[in-house]
């Protein structure tokens, strides 16, 4: 069943990329899942890459929008400020 096990890990982490962010962490754990939970380890795995992906997806989205925002703010409180003051000379 280890053998399995490391197979798996072994061919997600071949077939993997920059496309299948978190597949192989989620895989990994659900293996482990799947193998205590009653000897399902491939099932775990293929759940847990399913999961371990859409959260990679869902965090690299959150991480784009939190700096859009950032920027956005940064892009109105330039337009904002007022301009800077020259001192007269003396």
């Amino acid at each position: 069943m280890k053998a399995k096990i490391a197979a798996a890990c072994l061919s997600l982490t071949l077939i993997g990329g920059v496309a299948h962010a978190g597949c192989v962490t989620g895989a990994i754990v659900g293996g482990v899942a799947g193998h205590v939970a009653g000897h399902h380890a491939l099932a775990g795995a293929a759940a847990g890459c399913l999961v371990g992906h859409e959260l990679a997806v869902h965090k690299k989205k959150q991480k784009a929008a939190e700096k859009a925002a950032k920027a956005e703010v940064a892009a109105q409180a330039r337009v904002q400020a007022p301009p800077p003051q020259a001192h007269p000379a003396h």
